[in-house]
């Protein structure tokens, strides 16, 4: 009898069950947390944002975590390095248009002399 292994991905890590739980779970807190802070009016504005944007990135890192299962073991480097690469081309493409449209208001703008 032949076995389907169509779904099977060579060197891919999966989770348990209650790995996905956790992380389900946590992703919900991360999610209900910044939520009620927001509704509730808990602080001002700015930390507000501050936290919303910390628990963001604390939820982003939960979810590359828990569910893409990236990690530093053997059968998960390569998804670690292809993630690492990624995040840096975004990062120079992010700073590079900054600093062209920075130098384009400056350079576009009267000066006074």
């Amino acid at each position: 009898m032949a076995t389907n292994n169509a779904h099977h991905i060579p060197g891919a890590g999966h989770g348990t069950l209650k790995s996905y739980i956790i992380g389900f779970i946590l992703s919900i807190l991360l999610t209900v947390i910044p939520y009620m802070v927001v509704v509730n009016h808990v602080a001002s504005i700015d930390a507000i944002a501050i936290a919303i944007v910390a628990l963001g990135i604390l939820q982003l890192f939960v979810q590359l975590i828990f569910f893409l299962h990236l990690n530093t073991s053997s059968d998960g480097r390569s998804t670690l390095l292809s993630f690492v690469f990624t995040f840096l081309i975004l990062i120079i493409l992010v700073a590079g248009s900054l600093w062209i449209m920075w130098n384009l208001n400056y350079n576009m703008m009267d000066h006074p002399n």
